[in-house]
């Protein structure tokens, strides 16, 4: 297992363990372990592509959560 393996499964686990509501605070961290596979020439596994995409998704509702009207 590589150090960025290893990376991606710490995240997998503390983004199971973290509250709904504060889950995107991973993205980050997500998206910086997808560029570094991608720099090796790794391929990106499907689930972490989805699991990018849904803390994405999550960001950009907790942005619009926290608009005045």
């Amino acid at each position: 297992m590589t150090h960025l393996d290893a990376e991606l499964d710490r995240l997998q686990t503390l983004i199971g363990v973290a509250a709904p509501e504060t889950r995107y605070r991973h993205e980050p961290q997500v998206r910086r372990v997808i560029a570094q596979l991608r720099e090796e020439g790794r391929a990106v596994p499907d689930s972490v592509k989805a699991l990018h995409t849904k803390l994405l998704s999550e960001a950009i509702e907790a942005e619009f959560d926290n608009m005045p009207i």
